[in-house]
């Protein structure tokens, strides 16, 4: 029987990680330190350091991690499509998409992302992930370049409702932000 055995190191990478994407969603890049995410990974920082040598890495792993997540979010959501064709695929993973952001914080990890994509590692990143989620939708769904694009707006559109809370504001600018948009609770 040949068995793999993973070292501590690669063993607390994805708990690092998915420490830092919490963290890093809570407070931001600049808001955020090595130490913050080492307590709540529960190991030293120095460690962690010892795993991402820098803070841009520990970010940009932090976002690499989020749109994985994403992504399996989609691919969820195309699985569970109703209706085969590229609308109705696209539709669904809208649909898995708003309750994966629902709780925020992969949601907010993509704001600080593009607060800091001046940054070219996190920059690079973010432009990947985005890449990652775009081809995944457009070869999913076999949707055309402009639904693709489509969907990708009502998707931003949705961060700033949620972000900003608009689907709360009663006026009538809310309301023509929001309509249609569906957000689960």
């Amino acid at each position: 029987m040949n068995r793999t055995t993973l070292s501590t190191a690669e063993l607390r990478k994805p708990v690092v990680a998915s420490a830092a994407v919490r963290e890093f969603a809570r407070g931001g890049y600049h808001g955020t330190t090595i130490a913050d995410v080492a307590r709540a990974a529960k190991i030293s920082p120095a460690y962690v350091v010892k795993l991402f040598p820098t803070k841009e890495r520990l970010f940009v792993t932090a976002l690499e991690t989020c749109f994985d997540q994403v992504v399996e979010a989609l691919a969820a959501g195309a699985d569970r499509a109703e209706d085969p064709s590229p609308d109705g695929v696209l539709f669904a993973m809208g649909d898995a998409y708003a309750r994966l952001i629902s709780d925020r914080t992969l949601l907010m990890l993509q704001v600080h992302a593009q607060s800091v994509a001046d940054l070219p590692e996190i920059g690079q990143a973010l432009r990947a992930g985005l890449h990652q989620v775009v081809d995944y939708a457009q070869s999913r769904s076999r949707a055309s370049d402009e639904a693709v694009q489509r969907f990708v707006a009502y998707g931003q559109l949705c961060h700033l409702i949620v972000t900003a809370q608009i689907s709360e504001a009663p006026e009538a600018w809310a309301r023509l932000l929001t309509d249609g948009i569906r957000h689960p609770g």
